[in-house]
This record gives C-alpha cells, structure tokens and sequence, in this order.
C-alpha cells in the first residue's frame, strides 16, 4: 500500500504541474476530453508500476488498447485523472484512481485528490484510512469507517455529480427521507461515502470500470457496499460484448441499507 500511494502521490503532482490555461484539450472518440495532464499521469503510473509489480497486468483508462481481457487472477485498474471536465473547468476535485482488482473484484483502492492534498485508501477486510498529504509528503493515515443508515426522521445525504446528472439518479434519491444533495465532482463521492460524510451515491447511467474500481474498494473497506442497481455484485475486468461500461451502480455507506 505505501509505494502504490507514494506511486499515486507522484502522479497527481504531474497532473498538477500542467498549466490548465495553456495546455491542449483534445477529444475521445467517446467524446470525452483528454489533456496532457491525463497522459502525463498515466506515464507515471504506468513507470512506476513497471518497478513495482511487473508480473500483474494493467488496464488504464488511457492504454485501453494494451489491455487484454478477460483478466485470471489480478489486476491493476487505473484512472489516471477522474474528472477531466472539473480539471478542465479550473475546479479542485479530480482523482487519481487506482485499483488491485483480483478475481473480478477489487480488494485495493487509492482515490486521491491531488488539489485538496486528501487521499482515501483501503484494502477489503483490513479497513479504510483517510490521508492529507502536501507535494510528496505524506501524512500520517486516519482510519474511517462509512456511517450507519440514518435513523428515521433524520436526512440521507447523497453524493451527486456535477457533470453526469440523471432522472433515474434523481428518481432514487427523491425516494430517500429527507435527502439532502450535496455535489461533489470525481470519485470524492466514493471517499465522502467512506469517510462517513455522506450515505449515498447513486449512478444510474453508464460510467467505465476505472472509474468505480478504486472507489468501490475503499467504500467496501471502509464498511460500506458498491452495487450494481439492483442490489447485485459488480464485476471487473471481464469485457463483455458492452467493452468496460458499467450501466449502473450504488455506493452504500450502510450495506444493510442496500435495495431500501
């Protein structure tokens, strides 16, 4: 877990490091933006896992075409910079995602904040920690854990996107008690979710494994669950006719609240 936040620490310093005013936005055939700051991240993720873990494979959000699905055993799944359009848009929240997914589940999480100097890791079945850090210094870890569903009367607080709004996700909140929004950009959600900040981030709209992989293991680990719409497991890794598109998901800071 230490070289692979020092290793996620070093890449969000990259992404920093990039001029927002003067650098090239290009576009995707998906349509969606990529910078030099993605690219520059990756490169070090992709370095640096080259020393660290040769042997496990990597599938990045921006070496797609490397990848070789389906995955046996384990994986790195990587998003080198999660919210392009708030970096993009001169916004704080954006991540850099990183995930050890084995056997379709992701087990390891970092989701890091490089603006906000804020990181949340986890491995499932050891617990979850929140993490400040300033350039390459690294602060000391504080264990989190996700909150209990809200007790009858009080408000559920809901995680929702900036940039990906949609009436189903609106739909599902509005049946929650009392629902209070708060918007938030990237994968924070996952981390506010963890930190036990908030209780729900519903994604009913299609979204890509690197962006839920990481998040989904440091909210698992944290205590909380990440689940497809209906209440069922999510896998990784495993391409189906669809490429690397999850239709939907749920984090759940109160796994017993899934599917209420």
């Amino acid at each position: 877990m230490e070289p692979l936040t020092a290793l996620v620490v070093k890449a969000g310093e990259a992404i920093l490091g990039v001029n927002r005013a003067a650098m090239r936005v290009d576009g995707k055939q998906d349509g969606s933006p990529v910078t030099e700051a993605d690219l520059a991240a990756d490169r070090v993720i992709a370095e640096g896992l080259a020393q660290l873990a040769n042997d496990i494979p990597t599938l990045s959000e921006e070496r797609t075409e490397l990848a070789a699905p389906p995955f046996e055993g384990s994986f790195f799944l990587i998003d080198p910079l999660d919210g392009t359009k708030e970096f993009v848009a001169g916004r704080d929240e954006f991540t850099v995602n990183l995930a050890l997914v084995t056997s379709g589940v992701p087990l390891l999480g970092i989701v890091a904040a490089p603006a906000l100097g804020l990181l949340w890791r986890g491995i499932v079945g050891r617990g979850a920690e929140r993490v400040r850090f300033d350039g390459a210094t690294i602060g000391a870890a504080e264990p989190i854990h996700t909150r209990k569903l809200p007790p009858q009367g009080e408000p559920w607080i809901a995680a929702v996107s900036r940039s990906h709004g949609d009436p189903r996700s609106e739909a599902f909140i509005d049946n929650r008690p009392n629902a209070v929004r708060r918007t938030v950009g990237s994968a924070v959600k996952f981390g506010r979710i963890a930190e036990g900040s908030a209780d729900i981030y519903p994604r009913f709209g299609p979204t890509c494994e690197w962006d839920v992989g990481a998040g989904s293991a440091v909210v698992t680990a944290a205590g909380g669950r990440v689940t497809d719409g209906k209440g069922g497991e999510l896998r990784f890794g495993e391409r189906q006719a669809s490429g690397f598109i999850i239709p939907e998901f749920i984090a759940w800071g109160d796994p017993q609240a899934a599917g209420f």
